[in-house]
């Protein structure tokens, strides 16, 4: 086996303190046991709620990552939020751009960065992968991106 047949990610919670590098794909098989490493560590930080994230979703962010040439660490603004948790940040701003039904809720949906990386060139490369959304949000220094339709903000 090569390495070229294993996907790998590393990801820095801004949170939570948490790292986790994982290799959550081998041979083009997802890898039960990292998924759920993953499931746990992108989970609702206010609640400790758990989903199954989408693993479309990770190999989204793994190939905006190479796409840019990149094996850096993903730092985790945002992934899983149950529904309590999407409500309160609503509730909180009403320009804060946290959508009703977002994607965040569904585990299809991640805000990022990536570590040497500028994220208006992170933005660019979700852009041009047309596999989803892409949020950039320039002031708060993140990308959002999903596996829903495409779109961008």
């Amino acid at each position: 086996m090569t390495v070229a047949d294993e996907r790998q990610l590393s990801f820095y919670h801004t949170h939570t303190g948490l790292r986790l590098d994982v290799v959550y794909k081998q041979d083009g098989v997802f890898l039960d046991s990292a998924l759920e490493e993953i499931n746990a560590f992108l989970s609702d930080f206010r609640t400790g709620d758990i989903v199954e994230m989408d693993p479309e979703l990770l190999d989204l962010i793994y190939d905006v990552r190479a796409s840019l040439g990149s094996d850096g660490t993903y730092q985790i603004i945002s992934a899983y939020r149950s529904p309590k948790t999407n409500e309160m940040l609503r509730n909180r701003s009403a320009s804060s751009g946290v959508a009703k039904k977002s994607h965040h809720i569904l585990g299809e949906a991640i805000d990022v960065r990536l570590e040497g990386v500028k994220t208006a060139q992170l933005r660019d490369a979700a852009l041009r992968m047309q596999r989803g959304g892409v949020g950039y949000y320039e002031k708060s220094d993140f990308v959002h991106m999903d596996t829903g339709r495409v779109r961008r903000w």
